[in-house]
């Protein structure tokens, strides 16, 4: 059976499915799907293979419902070795969220050696045996290959995670919009503790080296911090070839609404 898609395209419209509820309110859209979304309309108006989407910022200013959304898209700088572009999206005629996006040219690397930490050792997710509930993260919204500790461990937390259904009906997926989705899970995976999930992130930073080569995107805990209410999180971001970046969040003491 193919997972029903998070997005159907209207137009200039799209559609969200019940797919794309979140976990802090049923009638809200999760963040990882805004995120995604901002990205690849990015990526599909102005996306080059000779550029790389090197860094994504997204700011989550307001709870999306399941209205249909728009995403207003528009350059701030087309140079020859740097593009800046933002988008914006709108629910119920609301602006929810807006994103900046860094493509940068690739060009020949200069040369000498510069420190870099070491690959992790991980095994590639075709090694992990598949968890006895396939249905993954909320209910279906994504699958995992846990490599070290669960969700809210205490200690160091390690998993692959990997898609199950499409960001918009009949139109795949990029590597750009793969990782960009995926980026949102930074915020849980970093913030969560034995209590549980108490922070809701207000954005998400994703630099990246490379795009991932395959449909895994790996995370590996590397920061948390808080005060006041108020949380820092990163993890690093993997693929099967290696490390090709990282995602890093602000965040908000909050409680979830059962309504």
């Amino acid at each position: 059976m193919i997972a029903e898609p998070f997005f159907r395209r209207d137009g200039d419209r799209f559609i969200p499915s019940l797919a794309t509820r979140g976990p802090w309110d049923p009638k809200s859209l999760h963040g990882r799907v805004v995120i995604g979304l901002l990205g690849r309309e990015i990526e599909r108006r102005y996306g080059d293979p000779g550029f790389v989407p090197a860094r994504l910022t997204v700011d989550m200013y307001r709870l999306p419902d399941l209205s249909p959304i728009e995403v207003v898209v528009r350059p701030i700088r087309e140079g020859s070795r740097l593009r800046l572009i933002e988008a914006e999206l709108f629910s119920d005629g609301k602006s929810s969220a807006r994103a900046t996006c860094q493509f940068l040219r690739r060009t020949e690397a200069p040369s000498g050696r510069v420190w870099s930490p070491p690959n992790w050792n991980a095994p590639a997710p075709g090694d992990i045996p598949e968890p006895e509930d396939r249905r993954g993260g909320l209910g279906g919204m994504w699958t995992t290959r846990p490599i070290t500790g669960a969700f809210g461990d205490v200690g160091p937390r390690r998993i692959w995670m990997s898609e199950v259904r499409e960001l918009i009906e009949g139109e795949g997926w990029t590597p750009f919009s793969r990782v960009a989705v995926a980026a949102d899970f930074a915020s849980p995976f970093a913030n969560a503790g034995d209590a549980g999930l108490g922070y809701i992130n207000s954005d998400v930073t994703l630099y990246l080296a490379r795009t991932p080569v395959s449909e895994w995107v790996g995370f590996e805990v590397v920061d948390h911090q808080a005060t006041d209410g108020v949380a820092f999180g990163a993890c690093a971001i993997y693929d099967e070839a290696g490390r090709i970046g990282q995602a890093s969040v602000a965040a908000l003491a909050q409680r979830r609404n059962m309504g």
